[in-house]
């Protein structure tokens, strides 16, 4: 498949997944894949990680105006952070973070409230409001994601979602208010929101999970509950950390050192036949939780390398979007799975 056409499938992919499971560092290498096949992208922060500006090679963490992680040629005209059509130009990766405070400040602001949003914000009343509507704070950063893929800023919106359990709350309350208010700003809100998440052609979910049991049980349980309580499209599993197959594992450590005709400390050889079992036994397992996977959820996956690395940065952000885009080419159609 091509990996435009694979980006371009929604406006807008919320990546979600179990904490640890290298989701915020997925969200980088799948805005480095788009960027390169010459999409625009935004990226939308929800929770102020600094993951996906150190993988592009920069730092701190990212704030409500538009920060640029990968130019490409001239930049727009429009620098300040404002919404606006082709905002982004191709090729290019610019990230914010969206969080229901300043999306509140943003939204009196249009409403001709500027001067008192911040009295608001900081009296407590903003508070109040949101322990008395459960809900409102997710509407009010899911509204601002609905209008950023409304105003067509970038080809691509990736946005980094909270873990798992949190996704299921944040993609929900939507559908939840809309069952509750009779009317209003609210409901309004809500029902564009509901909109947007229900139509494949502008939003999406990709699930992240490592190749482990309790990972891989959690994203089949998100997945199905996705579906059935929020209606929204699923696009292909990610399987992030995968043990690429090593060669002569199924030679112990003694045959080695005797075929190689070199002589080894007894407590060496030990330690080597240890690490091989252990890969060994981590591959097995491995192969088993992907056919697992791909069993009870007939989605497409995409199997991305373990790094052996403490850090995620240019370089490695390439490794990771190189192996995206080459299980994206072996998807036939939008039901396949990569082998």
């Amino acid at each position: 498949m091509d990996i435009s056409a694979f980006c371009s499938q929604s406006r807008v992919l919320i990546v979600a997944g179990k904490g640890g499971v290298g989701k915020t560092t997925m969200v980088a290498a799948l805005a480095h894949l788009a960027a390169r096949s010459g999409l625009s992208v935004l990226v939308v922060e929800l929770e102020g990680r600094p993951g996906v500006a150190a993988a592009f090679g920069g730092d701190g963490p990212l704030d409500y105006a538009e920060t640029v992680l990968k130019a490409a040629g001239a930049e727009a005209a429009d620098e300040d952070g404002r919404d606006g059509p082709a905002t982004i130009p191709a090729g290019a990766v610019r990230a914010r973070t969206i969080t229901p405070d300043d999306a509140l400040l943003e939204y009196l602001a249009d409403h001709g409230l500027k001067r008192v949003s911040k009295r608001l914000l900081s009296s407590g009343i903003v508070d109040l409001v949101a322990g008395a509507i459960p809900g409102i704070r997710d509407i009010l950063v899911l509204g601002k994601v609905k209008q950023l893929e409304r105003s067509r800023v970038a080809d691509l919106i990736l946005v980094d979602a909270p873990a798992t359990g949190h996704t299921m709350t944040f993609l929900s309350s939507a559908g939840g208010l809309l069952d509750a208010a009779r009317g209003g700003p609210i409901r309004s809100q809500a029902a564009e929101v509901v909109d947007l998440l229900s139509d494949p052609a502008r939003c999406q979910v990709a699930l992240v999970t490592l190749p482990e049991e309790m990972p891989v049980s959690e994203v089949i349980e998100a997945a199905y509950l996705l579906e059935d309580r929020v209606g929204i499209a699923l696009g292909p599993v990610i399987v992030n950390s995968c043990y690429p197959p090593s060669a002569g594992l199924d030679t112990t450590a003694d045959e080695a050192v005797r075929a190689a005709d070199v002589t080894l400390d007894d407590g060496l050889v030990t330690a080597l036949e240890e690490a091989r079992q252990f890969r060994v036994t981590r591959e097995e397992l491995q192969a088993g939780q992907i056919e697992r996977l791909a069993r009870e959820l007939p989605l497409p996956q995409l199997r991305v390398p373990f790094l052996f690395t403490d850090a995620i940065g240019p370089d490695q952000l390439d490794l990771l979007s190189d192996a995206l885009g080459e299980g994206v080419a072996q998807l036939h159609d939008p039901s396949g799975v990569a082998p």
